[in-house]
């Protein structure tokens, strides 16, 4: 894993129970911090198939100019 070093502060009460936490699991608290990053990352950053799947149709009587249409600048 290539990691790039990054500081951050907590508050006394993120890092007393991010010390809990990663005593309780056997891990490092750099290791809870990637696994907290990287489940928030993945649930709020929307796929982009997604966004298109939850819109399309979205209004099913929209028509698009033709090409003859289009102005050219």
């Amino acid at each position: 894993m290539s990691a790039v070093r990054t500081q951050v502060y907590l508050r006394q009460e993120q890092r007393k129970r991010i010390d809990a936490l990663a005593q309780a699991e056997g891990v490092t608290m750099a290791e809870v911090i990637r696994n907290a990053v990287d489940a928030y990352l993945e649930s709020e950053v929307p796929e982009s198939g997604a966004a298109l799947n939850a819109t399309f149709g979205a209004l099913p009587g929209a028509s698009a100019p033709g090409r003859e249409e289009w102005t050219r600048g």
